[in-house]
């Protein structure tokens, strides 16, 4: 439900869920089993999760195929991930502030605003990541 609320598909909150209960690592089979989804399914919302740091695709010695374990330290991933999101975000602000004339002063402010915002946003990740990575 949270992976859902954040904009997720409600299976990747799942499968989520599965590894960050269980002991893995397990296969797409055994997932698809474990959640009664499809293969394809699986593949499709790993791959999600994998994008986004939260899993990873791990192998298991004498087998075959691809595994999937929770990932050993996903919260500072997922924070550094958010903050080059961040700084594409001030970079396109600023290139965007440059381009507008400078008479459009009420423009120029509020993408000055965002802009700013984004900053201090990308700040405070930055020193949540150093805590997280210090634990």
């Amino acid at each position: 439900m949270i992976t859902q609320g954040d904009g997720l598909p409600r299976i990747a909150g799942k499968i989520l869920g599965l590894l960050l209960i269980e002991t893995g690592p397990f296969s797409f089979r055994e997932i698809a089993e474990r959640l009664e989804v499809s293969r394809g399914s699986v593949s499709t919302n790993t791959r999600l999760l994998e994008s986004l740091s939260i899993i990873d695709r791990v192998s298991k010695k004498g087998e075959r195929g691809d595994f999937f374990q929770y990932s050993q330290d996903p919260y500072a991933r997922l924070l550094q991930e958010a903050s080059l999101r961040m700084e594409k975000s001030i970079t396109i602000l600023k290139n965007t502030r440059s381009a507008l004339p400078e008479s459009w002063d009420q423009s120029q402010s509020r993408l000055l605003g965002l802009e700013q915002f984004y900053s201090d946003y990308l700040k405070s990740i930055s020193t949540l990541i150093t805590q997280l990575q210090n634990k």
